[in-house]
């Protein structure tokens, strides 16, 4: 069979898999649903696009003998009304991107707090804030996985245990510090199993993958899917909180002893501003600390550009959700918020920002569907480097 990475960001790409690699594939993503959410029956909603789209095709096949399931795509009204009709007896476990889902709960249809419903996001990463954010409107739980459609859909993924390094990361600076590698906002966290992968690194920090399984039509021999990250093993880890004076009381403790791939997202996705590299990511983890933002803004995109002298100006344009509106909010005020935070996340953004000044520093926001804005598709990646 053949599935497609969906062309977000140009033509499709159609990538070949055989029968032998789907099947182990299904046991695998059975083997990590049960291992986050046990054995008994769950009812997934599969929200991923579907069609030609590699995830919603694959999630859908390999779901199918273990759970009830409906595949439904990022269709809100039909999510909502699918939860309403077969009610609270079930426990629930819905599967996007983090964008749809945010969306998709701020909705006030489903008394989301009555309901036993856990996320299952990929595609992008996620702010501990957008966390907070889903945990506060009720939903349970919340894992990402970490996939490629060209390398392979599971390729490490959240537990209890990484989520609560992660979350330590970000309450403490000196950890923080000490296991970062690359600036900007905190990066993901997943195991993995080093016998199905070996993950090495290049020069530049990339992560290099080779799929070690058998049976693969299209074999992965140091594929580079210029994503930005490092390995850390269990016991790098534990030597780290020993040196900082760390009590693992502060962690979730992990079930196995697997390594921990802290992944920075795409090399690609990040704008350049007076030598300082900034990502959507640093965007999003700062957003979540401006309260107007989480209320008001729907999502957001960055660029840079340079007048006739050379000079760059560093361009955020933050789009209002559906039916709600920028008026009053003072759009200064909203600009220095963000800045803050972006200063406090990306130390190199604070040197870049000490040599460049607020002037060189723009902060746009546009109605819903406004200017770059419009036609945006829910259903695809969101696209958020212009």
């Amino acid at each position: 069979g053949t599935s497609g990475s969906s062309g977000s960001s140009g033509t499709a790409t159609n990538w070949v898999r055989g029968k032998t690699e789907r099947k182990r594939n299904a046991k695998i993503i059975r083997f990590g649903f049960e291992t986050l959410f046990g054995k008994e029956p769950h009812f997934i909603v599969n929200a991923f696009a579907l069609g030609p789209w590699a995830t919603g095709v694959n999630v859908t096949m390999s779901c199918v003998p273990f759970s009830r399931l409906k595949s439904l795509g990022p269709e809100k009204t039909k999510i909502e009304n699918t939860l309403l009709q077969f009610g609270t007896k079930y426990k629930y476990v819905v599967m996007g991107y983090p964008p749809f889902l945010k969306q998709l709960v701020e909705g006030d249809t489903v008394p989301w707090q009555d309901y036993d419903i856990s996320f299952i996001f990929g595609g992008e990463s996620m702010s501990e804030g957008m966390r907070d954010f889903l945990y506060a409107r009720g939903i349970k739980k919340v894992y990402s996985s970490l996939g490629a459609s060209d390398l392979e859909l599971n390729i490490g993924s959240e537990n209890d245990f990484t989520i609560s390094v992660r979350r330590l990361m970000r309450a403490n600076e000196k950890l923080r510090a000490r296991l970062m590698r690359h600036e900007g906002a905190l990066p993901m966290i997943f195991q993995y199993n080093p016998s199905d992968f070996l993950v090495q690194n290049s020069e530049e920090g990339e992560l290099i993958i080779t799929v070690c399984r058998f049976h693969y039509v299209a074999p992965k021999v140091r594929y580079n899917i210029h994503d930005r990250g490092h390995q850390v093993t269990i016991k790098e880890l534990y030597a780290i909180f020993d040196e900082l004076g760390i009590d693992k009381s502060e962690i979730t403790l992990p079930r196995t002893d697997l390594p921990l791939l802290f992944h920075y997202g795409r090399a690609d996705m990040t704008v350049a501003f007076f030598g300082a590299n900034i990502s959507p990511v640093d965007v999003q983890e700062s957003m979540f600390e401006v309260p107007i933002l989480v209320e008001r803004c729907n999502t957001f995109q960055l660029s840079t550009s340079e007048d006739a002298t050379g000079d760059k100006t560093l361009e955020i344009r933050l789009e209002a959700k559906e039916g709600v509106h920028w008026d009053a909010v003072d759009e200064h005020k909203v600009k220095m918020a963000l800045i803050d935070q972006l200063v406090r996340i990306n130390q190199d953004f604070r040197a870049a920002y000490g040599m460049s000044g607020q002037e060189r520093v723009s902060v746009e926001l546009l109605e819903h569907n406004e200017g770059d804005f419009a036609n945006n598709d829910i259903r695809i990646k969101a696209r958020y480097l212009n």
